[in-house]
């Protein structure tokens, strides 16, 4: 019997360009060959940091367009995929959505060597929206997504039309409350020891407030996938160097510079904050208190509309999309 599982699970690999190992899952190329997105793939070539990169995203048209554009920004742990849902209700209801893989993530390449910023992925992601002859647009960010929409709103103000955040991440300073600072060889080596179990385990308490449902398996899949691939290396690397610049490029100190309406849509049940499992026990109690994060930002940024998800985690979005979707609608509004 266990011969005819692993045949079959050979089979499916071959059918869908990826590679399977026993007891595992898929294995994924460096920039997530063999995993498939919902919509065709288009890639914007251009130039950067003296290196030819490409950048993965899905353009989605809806039927009757409604003359707003949508670029949906996605977090540390997912993909442009990751959105299908909020892309596809976006669409339904008139918007153009624009969804990148950022340099480093998921689809997109992963140079030899790349200085990393919000900043740098603001410029990549601008570049993407002027090729496309987008001039306004609603960013709309997930988890350390929330921070790069942050820094594009507040580096071209002109063009964002409005800011959304999703349980952003970087709502406190993790090294100014005590956090060891880690060089990127400890990110990396950290990195290096990720595994489905480790990740599946931390995303149920986080992401889905110890929920778990069969279709969050695709994204942890998805995720180990890269890791156990042929570019494991340099797919642990790139994400070592982005973990350092989310720790060291706080953006919270400037949320009163907001000029554009902004809405935050926040699941309390998120307790999200890089490197709090290495803090000291006095200072881990006092992170990731999303109640009071989520209070304590709104009253920062001016004229900020909350909506609160009582019982929800770091992923509304995927954890009830009809709510969250409902909420989201309304907002845009």
């Amino acid at each position: 019997m266990r011969l005819q599982i692993l045949l079959i699970m050979a089979l499916i690999a071959a059918l869908c360009g990826t590679t399977v190992a026993a007891d595992q899952g898929p294995v994924y190329g460096p920039e997530l060959e063999g995993f498939d997105y919902p919509l065709p793939v288009q890639r914007f070539k251009f130039e950067s940091q003296r290196q030819s990169v490409q950048m993965a995203y899905l353009d989605v048209q809806p039927e009757q367009f409604n003359g707003r554009t949508v670029v949906l920004l996605h977090g540390k742990n997912f993909c442009a995929a990751t959105w299908e849902a909020t892309l596809r209700f976006l669409q339904k209801n008139g918007f153009r959505v624009i969804v990148p893989d950022q340099i480093g993530f998921c689809k997109s390449s992963k140079p030899a060597a790349y200085q990393y910023s919000f900043q740098q992925l603001a410029h990549n992601t601008h570049a993407l929206l002027g090729s496309l002859g987008v001039k306004r647009f609603i960013v709309i960010g997930h988890s350390t997504g929330g921070m790069l929409a942050t820094r594009m709103a507040l580096m071209f103000p002109q063009q964002v039309e409005q800011l959304v955040m999703i349980n952003p991440i970087g709502l406190e300073d993790w090294k100014a409350e005590g956090v060891p600072a880690q060089s990127v060889d400890q990110w990396y080596a950290r990195e290096k020891q990720a595994s489905a179990e480790r990740m599946r385990n931390y995303q149920r308490q986080t992401y889905y407030a110890n929920e778990w449902r069969p279709e969050y398996e695709r994204w942890i899949q998805m995720q180990d996938g890269m890791l156990r691939g042929p570019g494991r290396d340099l797919v642990a690397w790139h994400s070592a160097l982005t973990y350092d610049m989310i720790f060291t490029q706080p953006v919270l100190y400037e949320f009163e510079k907001l000029t554009m309406p902004t809405l935050l849509l926040i699941g309390e049940k998120d307790n999200t904050a890089i490197g709090k499992d290495i803090a000291p026990a006095e200072v881990k109690g006092r992170l990731g208190n999303y109640p009071v994060l989520a209070r304590r930002t709104a009253a920062a940024i001016p004229g900020a509309q909350l909506v609160l998800f009582a019982e929800l985690g770091h992923a509304p979005q995927m954890q009830d999309p009809e709510r969250f979707h409902a909420a989201l609608l309304r907002g845009l509004r």
